[in-house]
């Protein structure tokens, strides 16, 4: 595990106020970050749940794209299957419904260590993002940012595209990979003329341990030439493998933070949610220099106790000369940030392979 050169909790859930009276925020996590040329952006996933309690019934919440507004499903217990804290299921059906729904609010800093909390608000717009948005991603690319972000529905959870020129206006483009598949990230840059992302499709049969994958596309939007990049271990990071932040052109590769959850085959509970690095080739990114050494676990409080506690899930990253600003989800809960060196990245003893 690497040494932080610095760490903090940068924001809660008390530091929003919910977007409707009938809803309370419970989580303010997992942040795309980027820098532009008047400070840092990030763009944090806000989690809402209901305000009001029945006994005997949970309330489910929904985005009405119609009403442009969240409406509740109050089912009662015996009718549902407590997943976990996230996630119940339908007795009658088997399908799943989130406990919370997620939109994304915009959040400004001048050093990115400071933050100022906006009130600017991106909801679902699309069928697609009924149960909510999650997890963004932010790319420059070519004078435009590229946000990836999951799209959760009856439908499963896709990823779509959305990009922006100042953080004030955004352009949705739509689905770009189609449920199950999470965890997209995007290159800053075409390699051979390609646009290149790492994403994580899910499937419903264990074949293989959980696995990150390669694409590309001429234009951002058409994704192909998929193939398996990097497995999961039987260590760390063999409950579940995903791309965390968006790939840096360094020296040495492509440098991507990535997150791995070490629950095991048969075992109760969610597990535990930590970080490694992957370094790719920087001409031919489907070439892996080196991966598999774990880098951060959870060990502050706000990563150890929360809403799905021992999480820490990188999702956003800025380098400033030769330190490197990560930012993260904790605990499902509040946005964290470590700051780390990236010659003692490059140094940490990275697992070689062949």
């Amino acid at each position: 595990m690497m040494s932080r050169r610095f760490s903090r909790c940068l924001l809660t859930p008390d530091d929003f106020a919910p977007s409707q009276p009938d809803l309370r925020v419970v989580g303010a996590f997992n942040p795309g970050a980027v820098a532009t040329e008047h400070g840092v952006v990030l763009l944090i996933r806000v989690a809402e749940a209901p305000r009001q309690t029945r006994p005997g019934f949970v309330g489910l919440p929904r985005w009405d794209l119609e009403a442009g507004a969240i409406v509740i499903d109050w089912l009662a217990d015996q009718d549902l299957i407590v997943v976990d804290a996230r996630v119940v299921k339908i007795r009658a059906t088997g399908l799943l419904r989130l406990t919370s729904t997620s939109h994304l609010r915009v959040v400004r800093s001048a050093d990115g260590r400071t933050l100022d909390p906006g009130e600017l608000i991106l909801r679902p717009s699309l069928v697609c993002e009924t149960y909510g948005i999650e997890d963004p991603r932010i790319t420059p690319i070519e004078g435009r940012f590229y946000i990836t972000y999951v799209a959760v529905s009856p439908h499963g959870a896709a990823t779509a595209l959305a990009s922006t020129l100042d953080f004030s206006s955004f352009q949705f483009h739509g689905p770009i990979f189609c449920p199950e598949n999470k965890d997209v990230v995007l290159f800053p840059e075409r390699i051979g003329g390609q646009y290149f992302a790492l994403h994580r499709p899910t499937t419903a049969h264990d074949f293989c341990r959980p696995e990150i994958w390669l694409a590309s596309s001429p234009d951002l939007l058409h994704w192909g030439r998929h193939q398996p990049l990097l497995s999961a271990t039987t260590g760390w990071d063999r409950g579940r493998i995903g791309a965390g932040t968006p790939p840096i052109r360094t020296r040495e590769g492509w440098l991507v933070i990535y997150h791995g959850n070490d629950k095991g085959e048969g075992e109760c509970g969610i597990g535990s949610y930590g970080a490694g690095v992957l370094l790719l080739d920087l001409d031919q990114p489907w070439m892996i220099r080196s991966a598999g050494v774990q880098i951060l676990a959870p060990e502050l409080e706000q990563e150890c106790k929360g809403f799905v506690p021992n999480v820490v899930f990188p999702t956003g990253i800025i380098q400033q000369e030769e330190l490197l600003l990560i930012y993260a989800g904790a605990a499902d809960t509040a946005t964290s940030l470590v700051e780390l060196g990236l010659a003692d990245l490059m140094l940490s003893g990275l697992s070689l392979v062949s």
